[in-house]
């Protein structure tokens, strides 16, 4: 019998308190992404998902890269890194933002898809929502429409969906 796709990551998903502070608990997908058959899983659940949906996708630094490269892969399709402030040449859009143990600040390179271009945000992990929302920003002043966001693992405590607005969220595991 075929697992899937939030077969795999409960199966697979190590947590690791303490880390990076005292008090949180880091989920970590490395495992999940390690193994073929479940990072296969999870990108043919999030390209099925929004299959016709999106002109590109774009994956937010770092683990978002790898999501949004298979989903490009697969859909065929055009992909958009959102880096890290400062890792980009040329002009760019910057967005600041809170994470749920410091704050960052994200880019993204200007004129590299037509206006109106419909795109999918990919990320691993959403907890508190800021990196997601920050993206979609970015995707919004670049003259985009962000259609859907699509992650791995969403931390429900923590609410990051509310932060995203109206924007549909797919999620393979909740804990």
């Amino acid at each position: 019998m075929t697992q899937t796709a939030a077969q795999h990551v409960n199966t697979l998903l190590a947590s690791y308190p303490d880390f990076p502070l005292p008090g949180i608990l880091f989920r970590d997908l490395n495992p999940v992404f390690a193994d073929a058959v479940a990072f296969r899983a999870i990108i043919d659940e999030l390209a099925e998902k929004h299959r016709g949906q999106f002109d590109a996708v774009a994956g937010i630094e770092a683990r978002g890269f790898l999501l949004a490269a298979g989903i490009g892969y697969a859909a065929q399709c055009a992909v958009l890194a959102v880096r890290k402030g400062g890792k980009l040449p040329g002009t760019v859009l910057t967005e600041e933002y809170d994470l749920e143990y410091g704050s960052a600040r994200l880019e993204l390179e200007v004129g590299q898809l037509p206006a109106g271009s419909r795109v999918l945000i990919v990320d691993d992990v959403l907890a508190t929502g800021g990196t997601v929302a920050a993206t979609a920003r970015l995707v919004e002043r670049a003259g985009y429409v962000t259609v859907g966001v699509g992650v791995v693992l969403e931390l429900a405590d923590l609410d990051g969906r509310s932060r995203v607005g109206a924007v549909p969220v797919h999620t393979i595991v909740a804990v």
